[in-house]
């Protein structure tokens, strides 16, 4: 039963049973005149436990990035407080405010509708960072929106390790939500719509550093505290650069950024080998629960 509900929903054979209102449905009465192949019931064992083995796969992969994530953020709770430090590293570490070690730049103010697959700037709209999971935007790999860079007034061209962060969202948790941009060389990149574009003193920051300051508790609380709005919460330039924190040295910046990057990278390729594997499936449902391939 298993398999033939999977048949039904992924081989298009109810597409032309359902009836288009103002909401797609599928009447009982149209539901009993489909005509559906059904392999022997041997054959339907012997399918649902090739397909089971795939989904023990994608439970093992799912629960271990979850594990990793874990990690991830136990990691960062230490080594971004200063209490684990890293080998080599020691004495204390120096209390800024953001303002003191950061400038603020113009952005641009455009709507979705200005966005599209030509123009010569790439765009950061603040849908963009939101969606974006990790906290490194790479402009070469983003697929990022373009835009003819004389319809964005005078927004400040991106840089290399800027910060671009949300000044809205629709809950608490999106507060203070920031990508650190890569991947920039020679292009035109301008952060859009509801964001904010932050400049830090590389006499201060390592590159690759600022894209962690989101994940500490002293400035999430901090913005957390004076975010205002009631559906959107909004967060200022001002309210950013009043946000006083507690900075390793540059170089070990650099030594937390390579630890955090490195549990990145393999976050990543456990999610892409995820992402392959249910491709596999999609690929073994299509053919098996068809009888375009039968098994042995």
């Amino acid at each position: 039963m298993l398999c033939l509900l999977q048949l039904w929903t992924t081989t298009g054979y109810l597409a032309d049973y359902v009836t288009q209102t103002s909401i797609a449905h599928l009447p009982k009465d149209k539901l009993e005149q489909v005509p559906l192949p059904v392999p022997p019931k041997s054959e339907q064992r012997a399918i649902a436990a090739a397909l089971a083995d795939v989904d023990g796969v994608l439970g093992a992969l799912a629960a271990l990035i979850a594990k990793k994530r874990a990690i991830k953020q136990a990691a960062m709770l230490q080594l971004l407080t200063g209490r684990t430090r890293l080998p080599g590293f020691a004495g204390e570490w120096e209390t800024k405010r953001l303002g003191e070690i950061t400038t603020y730049h113009s952005t641009a103010n455009n709507p979705r509708s200005d966005l599209g697959a030509d123009g010569d700037t790439d765009y950061i709209h603040y849908g963009d960072v939101h969606a974006h999971e990790g906290p490194v935007l790479d402009c070469r790999q983003a697929g990022l929106p373009h835009i003819a860079r004389h319809l964005t007034g005078t927004a400040t061209r991106v840089e290399e390790g800027d910060l671009v962060f949300v000044d809205a969202s629709e809950d608490l948790e999106g507060v203070g939500k920031s990508v650190e941009i890569t991947g920039v060389g020679g292009r035109n990149v301008v952060a859009g719509l509801h964001t904010i574009l932050c400049r830090g003193n590389r006499a201060y920051f390592a590159l690759g550093f600022m894209a962690y300051l989101q994940f500490l508790p002293t400035f999430k609380n901090a913005l957390t505290r004076v975010a205002t709005g009631i559906s959107v919460y909004a967060t200022s330039k001002s309210q950013i650069a009043a946000v006083e924190l507690a900075l390793p040295p540059v170089p070990e910046q650099r030594a937390i950024v390579t630890v955090l990057s490195d549990m990145d990278a393999e976050i990543e390729a456990l999610e892409a080998r995820r992402e392959k594997t249910e491709a596999i499936k999609r690929g073994m449902m299509q053919a098996l629960l068809t009888g375009r391939v039968r098994l042995r």
